[in-house]
């Protein structure tokens, strides 16, 4: 209790907002069952939630249908000026959802920073996608005709999010889909459900979102199975999360046809030509693999290092890894956090030994200390080991040569992953060449492969996804078009 009555204290905005909100209304869950959020790095106790139970999933859809019908009629600028007004109170509160995430997520104070910082990116992108809605005219080859097209909201958007960039991944489905006119019923991860959920639920609330239009639904799916996606109500499911729940949530929704926004897992490359600059490329290399302790989707899983280059770089990037600072993320040095749950830290240590059953050498051993674990790097790993084909949520870096352009793009492809990939070389149009034929949504010449721009589009090839986020591309994904003709004359008909 002291440790949540010290964190109601920290926290002025986003306090008590532990609730489920549904309909305008903060409010316990329906069940008895109750879960503590923890903070990752000490697992002290940060706030109880009592939790949903399907009964509350339908008051939030219902709520959601009902509010979505007014909502749509609302005007462009009005939505805008919402957006707006919700990207201005982030701005005043920034430094207190950063306290929040560095707490609940085991952030670093870097890693909070950008979160934040790519929100209100987001929300600035995300204004103008009311004026974006505009139809278009389009001729016919049909005497007297005119085409018209009409982009709508679909309706009322399910939106799931994951731990580990809660409160931008959340935003980056519930932003656009209230922009565009519909109803979001949201479920964040309930290890992080207070800056995943109740902190967007307040930004919107105190911004003047009418109710039900937004509702947060704090859960755990082991009390509420499927519903959440099979409810009848929602049309489209966003999920952002492991391949094998998307997997489970895309035959879900194709069951009752339902749309997906799906942004999954990765193992993303990095590929270090023979002419790259390798200073660069290890710095680059170090910032990519290590950030948010490796817990990011798109983070560097394999690096690919062109065999004259390769002993200099495993050398110089293991010694850059020794420095990088460790332990509790509310020292502001910290760059590597605790990782978020004993579950996950189980699966980061198996593939380290799966790695050293498999013939890896160990260049540098890191170590488990309480929740947090070191930089481990790995020499000499091929690319068929385990490790290499696993999606590691950890500071585990794995090296692995090649000797020719070409069998390092097949390498790089040599996963059921594509979601991120980046390529060092002075030969930026070679660069392209090889960007071009990596099997990738995005892939980034002489930089890193965590890079999200708000106005580019996002999202994964083979397992790591389905759909875009971002730009134009995020307009299309939570909207439909209608077709409407108009006959302006008459129309001669053969019979």
């Amino acid at each position: 209790m002291e440790e949540e009555k010290q964190m109601t204290e920290e926290l002025r905005t986003f306090a008590n907002v532990n609730r489920q909100y549904i309909n305008g209304v903060w409010k316990e869950g329906s069940l008895s069952k109750t879960y503590q959020i923890e903070d990752p790095y000490d697992n002290s106790v940060i706030a109880t939630v009592q939790l949903a139970g399907t009964g509350d999933i339908d008051e939030a859809y219902n709520a959601a249908k009902a509010a979505q019908k007014k909502w749509a009629q609302t005007s462009a600028e009005e939505r805008a000026a919402l957006m707006e007004r919700v990207s201005s109170l982030l701005d005043q509160n920034k430094d207190e959802l950063i306290r929040l995430l560095i707490r609940e997520t085991g952030s670093s104070f870097l890693k909070a920073s950008i979160e934040v910082q790519l929100t209100l990116g987001l929300l600035n992108e995300v204004k103008t996608y009311p004026a974006r809605m505009e139809p278009i005219t389009a001729p016919s080859f049909i005497p007297g005709k005119e085409n018209r097209v009409y982009r709508e909201p679909v309706g009322v958007v399910s939106v799931i999010s994951p731990f580990n960039f809660p409160f931008y991944l959340s935003m980056r489905s519930i932003a656009p889909a209230i922009a565009t006119g519909n109803a979001v019923v949201h479920k964040p991860d309930i290890q992080v459900a207070l800056s995943g959920g109740g902190s967007i639920a307040k930004l919107f609330e105190l911004a003047g979102l009418p109710p039900g239009v937004l509702n947060v639904i704090m859960t755990d799916i082991a009390d509420i199975g499927d519903y959440f996606v099979e409810h009848p109500i929602p049309r489209i499911v966003s999920f952002t999360g492991s391949t094998a729940v998307g997997r489970h949530i895309g035959a879900l929704a194709a069951k009752h046809l339902k749309r997906v926004a799906l942004e999954l897992g990765g193992n993303s490359p990095f590929i270090v030509l023979e002419d790259a600059d390798l200073d660069q490329a290890v710095n680059a290399a170090v910032f990519g693999k290590f950030l948010h302790q490796g817990q990011i989707c798109m983070i560097i899983n394999r690096f690919l290092i062109h065999r004259s280059l390769y002993d200099a770089f495993v050398e110089k990037f293991a010694e850059k890894a020794k420095q990088v600072p460790y332990g509790d993320p509310k020292d502001p040095k910290t760059i590597i956090g605790p990782i978020i749950n004993e579950k996950q830290m189980q699966k980061v240590l198996t593939a380290i030994e799966n790695a050293k059953r498999e013939g890896a050498r160990l260049v540098l051993e890191g170590k488990r200390i309480g929740n947090v674990i070191t930089p481990f790097v790995f020499a000499d790993v091929r690319n068929d080991m385990t490790a290499a084909q696993t999606e590691i949520f950890g500071p585990v870096a794995l090296m692995i040569p090649f000797d020719t352009d070409e069998e390092a793009i097949e390498m790089a492809n040599q996963t059921e992953y594509g979601l991120s990939a980046a390529i060092f070389t002075k030969d930026t149009e070679k660069a392209v060449r090889y960007a071009r034929m990596i099997e990738s949504g995005a892939c980034h010449i002489n930089d890193q492969t965590v890079n999200d721009e708000p106005h580019m589009p996002f999202g994964g090839e083979k397992c790591s996804g389905i759909g875009r986020y971002g730009g134009e591309w995020g307009l299309h994904e939570f909207t439909t078009v209608k077709w409407i003709t108009v006959q302006k004359e008459e129309r001669a008909y053969p019979f």
